[in-house]
């Protein structure tokens, strides 16, 4: 076992801790990343918190991972020492049902393996990237390009493949009219990406207090929902419309928006059930659909996008001892747009 320096919440209630946690020796197909940067994700928050199932502690978040190869596994085709690699919601999967052969690791039929707060095949408790070490098998680290930072790389592998999936798997392209609900970590890579792929963009966000920053990030339209006329005006608009919420809101008013055929999709994941009045769905034949983050192949291909399209997430880097104050500002609604944690600073007390 090697020992890597980490942050850790020992209770809901945290805070932060410096703590020292063990990494598994290399097995053939492993590779030891050090860990660059790490950006904070709105479900680090409600894992830590328990507030999507009971959590094992101490518990190290983080699943926006990017650094630099180390060292490698005795059998390691993919990848060398000193390549720049990320790290994001899975490190493992069954990778024999027919979601795993179809690249579609994220819906294993098992479960895939969480970067943090599972247990792994060799039974060890996961523990993620708020840490300046882990060891990952090769099939599920992906390469950063070239053309991308490791910092601004960091929140591609949860909120970049968030949305970038969904906005594939229902076509965004030229003619498309998509609208985005919420302009945080996820809904403002949604804007960047339906706009890069050629789609008519729409913010429906709560107020108007973003509305410059909406167009400014690739945005055709934006719309505050605080304002009931706006789901008078824009009745039967959509083609898609992509809710990055994770806060419980009147989905049957966002399926009003949709046009005959269109399809309300949820990457936001609210601690609360939703309640749905099916009338808006039946006579519009709408649909209502979820969608999480994207098999390791797909993954990939949202990186090689990005790079190709200079498409970054706008991000604020903290040190490890800010991590307690930016997930009480990311509640707050007070970041713009994802927190990135240097993870340099681990050590620094």
């Amino acid at each position: 076992m090697m020992k890597a320096n980490a942050r850790a919440v020992f209770s809901p209630e945290g805070p932060f801790q410096l703590t020292t946690i063990e990494r598994r020796e290399l097995q053939p197909h492993d590779v030891l990343i050090e860990i660059k940067y790490a950006g904070i994700c709105h479900s680090d928050i409600h894992t830590a918190r328990g507030e999507w199932g009971p959590v094992n502690y101490p518990l190290v978040p983080g699943h926006e991972i990017a650094g630099i190869v180390t060292q490698v596994g005795s059998e390691v085709t993919k990848f060398a020492v000193g390549d720049r690699v990320g790290v994001g919601c899975m490190v493992d999967s069954c990778g024999k049902c027919v979601n795993c052969h179809k690249g579609e690791e994220q819906y294993c039929l098992s479960g895939n393996t969480g970067t943090y707060g599972a247990i792994d095949r060799y039974g060890q408790y996961t523990q993620g990237g708020y840490s300046t070490h882990i060891v990952v098998t090769e099939d599920f680290v992906v390469r950063i390009p070239d053309g991308l930072e490791l910092d601004v790389a960091a929140p591609l592998l949860c909120a970049g493949i968030t949305t970038y999936s969904p906005l594939r798997h229902w076509g965004a392209a030229p003619g498309k009219r998509i609208a985005v609900v919420g302009l945080g970590g996820l809904g403002h890579m949604a804007v960047k990406l339906a706009h890069a792929m050629g789609a008519e963009v729409t913010v429906l966000s709560q107020t108007w207090k973003k509305k410059e920053d909406g167009l400014r990030l690739g945005a055709d339209h934006y719309y505050a929902t605080n304002d009931p006329e706006t789901f008078t005006k824009l009745a039967g608009s959509f083609d898609l419309i992509v809710n990055t919420v994770s806060a419980k809101i009147d989905i049957s008013a966002y399926l009003s928006l949709l046009a005959l055929d269109g399809t309300l999709v949820n990457v936001g994941a609210p601690a609360e059930p939703m309640l749905i009045n099916v009338f808006p769905l039946i006579l519009h034949r709408r649909s209502f659909a979820g969608s999480t983050i994207g098999g390791i192949r797909e993954t990939q291909e949202m990186l090689d996008f990005c790079a190709e399209h200079r498409i970054a997430p706008e991000i604020e880097v903290i040190s490890a001892k800010q991590i307690d104050e930016a997930w009480e500002r990311i509640l707050a609604s007070d970041v713009r747009y994802r927190f990135v944690i240097d993870i340099s600073t681990m050590e620094i007390e």
